[in-house]
């Protein structure tokens, strides 16, 4: 009897390579190999990253197809419709990159404030700076408003609490009124309120039609002058050109964005932006520390071994 074959699309970290070398009861198919471009006609199971997008088309194409186990939360690189007609599982990883994601949000949060990015490109370019030209922000005991209380969300909110002693305001439709009842913090149910209320705006949603430019040019005009936009959740939940205009007039303080609606983000497909000091881009790495890939990359080997051996798994999505 042949064994299940997994085939590794995107890069994952070694120990997780490791883990499904020496499970004798699948065969490996590695991004490197190949025989990797035959997935849809081979694979028992996927295991895929932000990387790779998997389409109706690809879909309708498989053969023996069971499940599709996805590295980190967002899902949208997946046609899940397309995937749930075939009856193939798919399960991502939630709360395995809160920790991450909400340790990189905070730096930002604080790079921004303190202009540390910009004074370091400035620095670099020869510039000799006066300090009492360029005065930053203090975040300590500031109010910051967070888009969506989910799993990073809500880890936001404690380390903001532990380490700048602020206000929480918090705006997410769909947790239950009874939720984070051990995080001190004001809901709102509007966006708006929060905004104008807000010195650092957190985005932690995912993209979906109803997010998609949640964040444009009137919900800037609400914001504070010396507020700060984070976007550590999916390109596209922004509006990029609304963004650069809220820059180039100081309509905010600044930005950091880990998410971009074009990823890789290169100098070619941003260069307006890319000239701002007081943004800060970085290439999606929210979950990029070497113990979340670890911890994440095993979570994925363990859900596919677990679905190939017909067991249920609690991160299945369809």
């Amino acid at each position: 009897m042949n064994k299940p074959k997994v085939f590794i699309l995107d890069p994952f970290h070694p120990e997780a390579i490791k883990k499904l070398q020496a499970t004798p009861s699948v065969e490996l198919v590695r991004r490197n190999d190949d025989r990797v471009s035959k997935w849809r006609a081979e694979a028992d199971a996927l295991m895929i990253r932000s990387e790779t997008r998997i389409t109706a088309s690809d879909i309708e194409q498989t053969s023996k197809l069971k499940c599709i186990v996805k590295q980190g939360v967002g899902v949208d690189n997946i046609d899940l419709d397309a995937a749930e007609r075939r009856g193939i599982a798919v399960c991502n990883t939630p709360a395995m990159n809160s920790e991450s994601v909400a340790e990189l949000t905070i730096a930002l949060a604080l790079c921004v404030a303190r202009r540390v990015v910009e004074f370091d490109r400035r620095i670099r370019g020869g510039e000799a700076i006066v300090r009492s030209q360029v005065l930053g922000l203090s975040l300590f005991k500031k109010t910051i408003g967070i888009v969506g209380m989910g799993n990073i969300g809500s880890v936001v909110a404690r380390k903001w609490i532990g380490a700048m002693e602020g206000d929480i305001i918090a705006y997410d439709p769909f947790a239950s009124a009874e939720a984070w009842p051990d995080i001190k913090h004001r809901r709102v149910s509007d966006l708006n309120e929060l905004l104008k209320e807000a010195d650092v705006v957190t985005l932690h949603v995912p993209l979906t039609k109803d997010t998609r430019r949640l964040i444009g040019k009137s919900e800037f005009e609400r914001m504070k002058s010396e507020a700060i936009l984070l976007n550590c959740a999916r390109g596209g939940v922004v509006d990029e050109d609304a963004l650069l205009h809220a820059l180039e007039e100081e309509k905010i303080h600044g930005a950091a964005l880990d998410a971009m609606e074009v990823e890789p983000p290169t100098a070619k497909a941003y260069p307006k932006l890319l000239k701002r000091g007081n943004l800060i881009i970085t290439p999606h790495v929210g979950a990029n520390t070497l113990e979340n890939q670890i911890a994440s990359g095993m979570k994925v080997v363990e859900t596919v071994l677990a679905l190939l051996e017909g067991r249920e798994v609690p991160n299945r999505l369809v």
